[in-house]
């Protein structure tokens, strides 16, 4: 399978509820092409690489099946929804952020038949301690200290038609950010060798075009993925990339090197991500507060994603439903208020 095969179909590519020969084999594929091709030579190298790669597998599958339930997102509810109400500002933000998924427009075009999607809702998150105002039994107390949270720079770029499918995208989407991790350091053990510096830099250019390839090995909650017109130029950067490498080769040591760095990755994907379930009782100020309290407040479950990989990020997230009636329609260009600025 050609390395641009990989981005495609991605949601047969893990099944969180069952293990076969074949999704390992696939696995153990998808980690050499997406690595180095050249890995393929060493002896044994699938045999070798197995063991790891199923241990990934196994963290995936309990990562996915811990995934918080799919919340319905949707202005009309926002109201009436204390988890919206504490995701959101305004019920006029949902659209806002729906509007912005060109991913989630770009499925329900290419599905003409489906009512809803499934997409994952990814959130900045705050923690902050403040003095304020509480009620302590029927008296107002204050200067009290409280913690207040926010959640900001919402973002929808990983959608699935059906629940089922992101969850085997969401798998997918973790096995190769394991990928991009390897990747990072593999060309970072290279500044050391001097006669592989043109290797290194292909290996970096490599990481690069694949994090552009969207959703693919830039996070769930990477910025936005390459847009439509620049997907054929990074797909054929990438195919020179692929025949460069081929090319240049490299020694036995440095090949049995990448893949000793990409099995113990993928051995200990604990070490790049873990996932906190996260549940928060908060008044409609955002305001923590105990069980105990008399203030009026709901409970609000999210999962805290921590990547602790070359690039740190935290994130708030949720898996949520939407209807395709939320989506506004694409802004259109108003030519006649253009023409003033030409």
């Amino acid at each position: 399978m050609g390395i641009l095969d990989w981005f495609k179909n991605r949601p047969a590519q893990f099944d969180p509820d069952g293990v076969s020969e074949e999704m390992v084999r696939a696995a153990v594929d998808k980690a050499i092409t997406l690595t180095n091709p050249r890995l393929a030579v060493l002896p044994s190298c699938h045999r070798r690489l197995t063991p790891a790669v199923e241990t990934a597998i196994e963290f995936l599958r309990t990562l996915v099946q811990a995934l918080p339930s799919v919340h319905t997102l949707s202005a009309t509810i926002w109201s009436a929804d204390p988890a919206l109400r504490a995701f959101f500002v305004a019920p006029t933000d949902i659209p806002v952020v729906l509007g912005r998924s060109d991913n989630l427009r770009t499925l329900f075009n290419k599905f003409p038949e489906l009512d809803e999607a499934c997409l994952v809702l990814g959130m900045a998150f705050n923690e902050q301690r403040t003095f304020g105002m509480a009620l302590q039994g029927e008296m107002v107390q204050r200067d009290v200290v409280q913690t207040s949270v926010s959640f900001s720079d919402h973002r929808a770029h990983l959608c699935g038609r059906d629940e089922s499918r992101l969850r085997r995208v969401v798998g997918v989407q973790v096995f190769e950010y394991l990928l991009a991790q390897a990747l990072s350091e593999i060309g970072e053990e290279r500044v050391e060798r001097q006669e592989l510096e043109g290797n290194r830099a292909l290996i970096r250019a490599r990481l690069r075009l694949l994090q552009q390839q969207g959703p693919g090995l830039g996070s769930m909650f990477g910025s936005q993925p390459a847009a439509r017109g620049e997907q054929a130029r990074l797909e054929a950067e990438l195919l020179d990339n692929e025949r460069q490498l081929q090319a240049i080769g490299g020694g036995e040591t440095a090949l049995e090197a990448e893949l000793e760095c990409l099995q113990a990755v993928l051995e200990n994907p604990g070490r790049y991500l873990r996932v906190e379930q996260k549940q928060l009782r908060l008044t409609t100020m955002n305001v923590v507060t105990e069980k105990t309290s008399n203030e009026m407040a709901a409970e609000i479950d999210f999962a805290i994603a921590e990547l602790t990989g070359a690039q740190k990020v935290r994130r708030a997230f949720v898996l949520a439903r939407v209807a395709r009636s939320e989506v506004p329609s694409p802004a259109k260009i108003n030519f006649d208020d253009a023409a003033r600025y030409l």
